[in-house]
């Protein structure tokens, strides 16, 4: 599992990546072109898109990570039955929220069918599936936490939360 867990973080890393690289490459493409006296029409739309990408496959990742904001500490100064239940109703509220969410994305989906963006003949839904399939990676990233929560919160060991410094660490790597 911890292999898997690897794998798929560093898939997400490097989905992540890119997205910021293109995103990052588009600006200034737009950039360069409205200052030469050329904008594209398209530039705003697309860059809407893509910031949207960046943040939905980007909070897979933060999840994968457990980066997201918490408060450990309220949930470590509890007692295990209490750290149990904690666990249980944080999971079964965010893995909730994301089903949710998943299943109402396919649906915007369908009520998108046919539609494109303005200023490109990219078809809407594709911009859209960021939704359900970003949903999706947050429900398999929480899942893949899990195991490694459930040791915890019962008091064996486990993967502490991150704290400022582990993200300090891995910023300067």
């Amino acid at each position: 599992m911890t292999a898997l867990r690897a794998g798929i973080e560093k898939l997400f890393a490097w989905i992540s990546a890119a997205l910021l690289i293109v995103l990052a490459l588009e600006v200034l493409v737009g950039i360069v072109f409205r200052a030469a006296g050329h904008p594209l029409a398209w530039y705003d739309e697309v860059a809407s898109v893509l910031l949207a990408w960046v943040t939905y496959y980007g909070s897979a990742l933060a999840a994968l990570k457990r980066a997201h904001i918490g408060f450990p500490g309220l949930v470590n100064g509890l007692p295990r039955g209490g750290r149990i239940i904690a666990l249980v109703v944080r999971e079964v509220a965010v893995i909730g929220f994301f089903v949710l969410l998943a299943v109402w994305g396919v649906h915007v989906l369908d009520v998108l069918a046919g539609e494109t963006l303005v200023t490109v003949d990219i078809p809407v839904r594709v911009t859209q599936s960021v939704i359900p399939i970003g949903a999706a990676l947050f429900i398999l990233a929480e899942l893949l936490n899990l195991p490694g929560q459930i040791a915890w919160a019962k008091g064996r060991p486990a993967a502490p939360p991150p704290t400022a410094t582990d993200a300090a660490k891995e910023l300067s790597q």
